[in-house]
């Protein structure tokens, strides 16, 4: 019994595997035709090796590789049809900033890397904004409610034609059509794709025919989310412009927006895409699982039977290059995070620092240089501040034992022992807040100046000096955060507290603890820290020895040392 079965499941494998072959062998099954492609090239344009017209195609699927010209050069797939003949394949096409890979199968980006900006060591390679996990829908893609139709316009195959295959500055604009029909359904779709070689803006339209109700076009799956856990502040997932009202908040499951929408995106810390259609009815946000999120907008029924144009920016958070566009995508480098929000005093002291941080670096050219001199800069102008804050503490130090002495006495009695404190500071002239009023005034420059320097994307890539060549990462040796521990210890060693030896003891643990903190932040935002550091010493330290000769503190102190002395 058990050979007959060995027996039977050898023959039926041998069956599986060799029925193919047979039949191909005796002609019963033909080969699929190759790839048809036309090029009417300009006889003046030379051949040019460098860059050669590409049509790559996937698995087994042969590749079509032409010698493009700038304008003469056409290049077109197969009219689609479902026949199982037609070949699915890749388009790619390159502008000076982007490297585009559209796919024929369903007339989607299938790829789009960014040719300026590359991911992290040790794995250097073109940052990558299409999202490459599961199998969810590609940037671009339609969807429709009727199953059957939907299905057909995502599975098609699509005919891409294309005048363009590099844009430059002499061959600014190209323009690239995918095109299904489908002869049994008479459904139709058009992409008209327009590129600009210096823009990481496309001017898109889109035709449907067969198709009477509304529809939904896809930004695509993470489109844009480079790293989702990079995100110690600011907001990472989907955000909307739905009648002049901008929401960045990534829905818990879903999310539908009902309005006129002027834009919906998908966005991390430095990257960001945008679709912009000219007419839509709602936006669409789903939360496919808890880091992957899909968004689109909804196109009405009555421009389903026409053409419909929308604009898609998929690209950096370059500050000017969003604010160029005029529909307030600027906003999604919020300089305003603190403490779990935005806050519009953060925000408003951000961008001045912004301004100048990029002022700066127009003269020196070096942003680890630029950080040093803004931090220098806004560190002189609290001066005055800063001292009357040190001047505080050095006095409430000093009177510590007779605040101690007045807490003794009336410990018993709160409301006697509050007045009695009030009568010794205004005799010592001494103000209990003085320490604490400057640092409140600092606190938005400091928190403002934090999230511009972690925030900007023009810090990516920006190198200092010798091993710290990346600003927007973290210092690969350890040495900046060390250092800037060390310089916190200093400083806490120096500045005068009122706090018991116990407490004082617990406290330097701190600068252990947020030295293990900035192990991980970008070293540009640890250098600054650590010049902070440094420049508050040096100001104590000259605020020390020759600043502070206020009578009423030489007084307190005497009276401290008698008072120990005897």
């Amino acid at each position: 019994m058990d050979k007959r079965v060995i027996v039977f499941l050898v023959l039926s494998l041998g069956v599986i595997l060799g029925f193919d072959l047979l039949i191909k062998q005796m002609g019963w099954f033909p080969e699929p035709p190759p790839a048809e492609t036309t090029i009417s090239t300009d006889s003046s344009a030379p051949a040019q090796e460098s860059s050669p017209a590409r049509v790559e195609g996937q698995g087994s699927s042969p590749a079509v590789s032409n010698t493009p010209t700038q304008s003469g050069l056409k290049t077109s797939v197969p009219s689609p049809t479902n026949s199982p003949a037609i070949l699915e394949q890749t388009v790619t096409v390159e502008t000076d900033l982007v490297k585009v890979g559209l796919s024929n199968r369903g007339g989607v980006i299938q790829s789009l890397e960014m040719k300026r900006y590359h991911t992290a060591p040790p794995d250097v390679k073109p940052v990558q904004l299409v999202y490459q996990g599961g199998k969810f829908r590609g940037p671009l893609s339609i969807k429709v409610a009727n199953a059957d139709i939907d299905k057909t316009i995502r599975e098609g195959l699509y005919s891409i034609e294309k005048d363009f295959t590099v844009l430059d500055a002499s061959h600014p604009v190209g323009h690239l059509t995918m095109q299904f029909q489908d002869p049994v359904t008479h459904l139709g779709v058009s992409k008209r794709l327009t590129f600009h070689h210096d823009s990481y803006v496309v001017d898109i339209s889109i035709d449907l025919e067969g198709v009477t109700e509304s529809y939904e076009i896809g930004l695509g799956t993470n489109f844009g989310i480079v790293e989702w856990g990079d995100g110690f502040i600011g907001l990472i997932g989907s955000a909307t412009r739905v009648d002049d009202k901008i929401d960045k908040d990534t829905p818990e499951k879903e999310l539908e927006l009902k309005g006129a929408v002027q834009w919906v995106a998908l966005q991390d810390k430095y990257f960001l895409s945008v679709l912009m259609p000219k007419q839509g009815e709602a936006a669409l946000i789903k939360l496919e699982t808890p880091k992957v999120v899909t968004a689109g907008v909804r196109i009405p029924a009555s421009a389903a039977a026409s053409s419909v144009a929308l604009q898609l920016f998929a690209g950096p958070k370059e500050y000017d290059t969003l604010r160029s566009l005029n529909v307030g995508l600027e906003d999604m480098i919020d300089f305003g995070w603190f403490i779990f929000g935005s806050w519009t005093v953060v925000k408003s002291v951000a961008k001045p620092i912004f301004y100048v941080l990029r002022f700066i670096h127009e003269y020196v050219h070096n942003y680890g240089v630029t950080i040093i001199l803004l931090t220098c800069s806004i560190k002189l102008l609290f001066v005055p501040l800063q001292y009357k804050s040190y001047k505080s503490m050095k006095m409430m130090k000093a009177i510590q034992p007779k605040i101690a002495a007045v807490q003794e006495k009336y410990k018993g009695d709160r409301d006697r022992l509050n007045k009695e404190l009030m009568k010794l500071y205004r005799e010592q002239k001494v103000n209990p807040l003085g320490g604490i009023l400057p640092m409140i005034l600092q606190m938005p420059v400091f928190v403002a100046l934090f999230n511009v320097l972690y925030m900007s994307i023009d810090l990516r890539q920006a190198p200092f000096m010798f091993w710290v060549t990346d600003l927007s990462i973290q210092d690969p040796f350890y040495v900046f955060p060390i250092l800037m521990g060390v310089t916190m210890f200093i400083q806490q060693k120096i500045t005068p507290n009122t706090m018991d030896p116990t407490q004082a003891k617990i406290m330097l643990v701190l600068p252990i603890g947020m030295t293990f903190l900035f192990i991980n932040f970008p070293a540009g935002l640890v250098l600054y820290w650590m010049t902070n550091n440094i420049l508050t010493i040096t100001q104590q330290l000259v605020t020390d020895r020759f600043l502070l000769h206020d009578k009423a503190l030489i007084s307190a102190r005497a009276e401290q040392s008698s008072g120990t002395n005897a």
